[in-house]
């Protein structure tokens, strides 16, 4: 997601040093080897993870890591799919995971080698993406929202995405590069579900976000997290986690969670088909499904933890903010995200991209 503009004679020194940066990167927590069967592979989201976990788990298990991150589920699909690269482990987020079952790019997860999972959150487990955790179970979770910087607007005015639309917010709001998720927004404020299929409620969807023009300042994806540390936007849409960040940055930032729909997500623990160390990926797995190492997780990623025990080990002031750990209630409006087909995720980015080009 970042761009780097270069002037043309530079690029072969840059590549050059990016190239040995990665094998630096990817061996950093060991001399480790892709064709070492003690080595396990990871293939997970960028600044995804505690580093000093990784380390942790290689004094403990005698295993050796190579971590190696995607920036997109399908660039991490592909990678998959080719086949020609070995991973032992991956980290899909739910709407990836019917398609990478259906394209048999995952393997059956064995439950009688994990050991923590009976202490993941009841309403993250058995979700119609992989009935009965055949295939997965949760990493993280979060939600998506609204931050509002407080010194320029009363956060306590902003209950849900309809509040969006106020014309006194014109040229105020950073909305996030994803059609999925701006246009389950503006399904969700005419009461449609984010996983609409009907073409003509989509259509009614980009209508909705035709008047939402005025007040978009910027369509972005990572950048909305530093305009808003810097004071540069009054309203950013974000993940949970991003605000997370952005309030740790900035006091001044409120994350409202929107009371007329928003989403539940989760990214995963999965097997791809390209597993080499199956003992070494469960053992992964199940070492970060350990209380206090999911707690450590939690707290350097930023991100929601599935486990219960863990969540009791985090600070009372991080658990007790119902914008990161919503009440039950008013998780029972949110939607999970699904895989909606290829046709129809076509549909979604196409209908987005009109939009966006608009702007």
């Amino acid at each position: 997601m970042k761009r780097l503009h270069v002037f043309f004679g530079g690029i072969i020194a840059i590549l050059g040093i990016l190239f040995v940066g990665k094998a630096v990167l990817s061996n950093e927590t060991g001399s480790a080897s892709a064709n070492d069967a003690n080595t396990v592979i990871i293939y997970n989201w960028g600044e995804y993870i505690d580093p000093d976990l990784i380390k942790k788990f290689e004094t403990e298990s005698g295993y050796s890591v190579i971590y190696n991150t995607f920036d997109s589920n399908e660039a991490m699909e592909t990678k998959v799919k080719q086949g020609g690269t070995r991973y032992d482990l991956i980290f899909p987020s739910e709407s990836m995971i019917p398609k990478m079952i259906e394209e048999q790019l995952l393997i059956p997860l064995e439950h009688d080698k994990l050991v923590g999972s009976e202490d993941l959150s009841d309403f993250l487990m058995d979700q119609r993406f992989d009935k009965n955790n055949h295939y997965s179970i949760p990493y993280f979770w979060g939600t998506i929202g609204i931050m509002v910087n407080s010194d320029q607007i009363d956060p306590t005015t902003i209950h849900g995405w309809a509040d969006l639309w106020r014309p006194e917010f014109a040229n105020d709001i950073l909305v996030v590069d994803g059609a999925r998720e701006t246009l389950g927004m503006a399904l969700q404020t005419l009461d449609l579900s984010q996983n609409e299929l009907d073409t003509a409620n989509l259509q009614q969807a980009i209508e909705k976000l035709e008047a939402l023009r005025p007040n978009v300042k910027a369509v972005l994806t990572d950048e909305i997290k530093t305009l808003m540390v810097n004071n540069d936007a009054p309203i950013g849409i974000g993940y949970s986690g991003d605000a997370a960040y952005v309030m740790s940055e900035n006091p001044a930032i409120t994350y409202v969670v929107p009371n007329d729909g928003g989403a539940i997500w989760t990214d995963n623990f999965a097997i791809p088909k390209t597993v080499g160390n199956l003992e070494g990926a469960y053992a992964f797995i199940n070492f970060m499904l350990r209380p206090e190492n999911a707690a450590q997780n939690a707290e350097y990623v930023g991100y929601a933890t599935p486990s219960e025990t863990a969540k009791q080990l985090l600070p009372t002031e991080l658990t007790s903010n119902k914008a990161f750990y919503p009440e039950p209630e008013a998780m029972q409006q949110m939607e999970h995200y699904e895989y909606l087909g290829k046709n129809a995720v076509e549909q979604y980015n196409d209908l987005f991209l009109e939009w966006k080009l608009g702007l």
